[in-house]
C-alpha cells in the first residue's frame, strides 16, 4: 500500500512540474516576444527620426 501510495505521490508531484515547468517557458516566450516587439518598434523610431532629421537639414541647406 505504501507503496502504491509514493507512486501515486510521485506520479502526481511529476505531472504538476512539468505543468508549471510549461507554464514558465510560455510566460518566458511571452516576454521575449514583447521584448522583440519594443525593440522592433523602438529601431523603426529611430528610422523614422532619422529621416526626419536628414530631411530638416536638407530643408535647411536650400533655404
Amino acid at each position: 500500500m505504501v507503496k502504491v501510495a509514493t507512486f501515486f505521490a510521485m506520479t502526481l508531484g511529476a505531472f504538476v512540474f512539468w505543468q508549471s515547468m510549461d507554464k514558465v517557458h510560455v510566460w518566458i516566450a511571452l516576454r521575449q516576444d514583447e521584448k522583440q516587439e519594443r525593440l522592433e518598434k523602438e529601431a523603426e523610431i529611430k528610422r523614422y527620426r532619422a529621416q526626419l532629421l536628414a530631411q530638416q537639414k536638407q530643408e535647411d541647406s536650400l533655404a
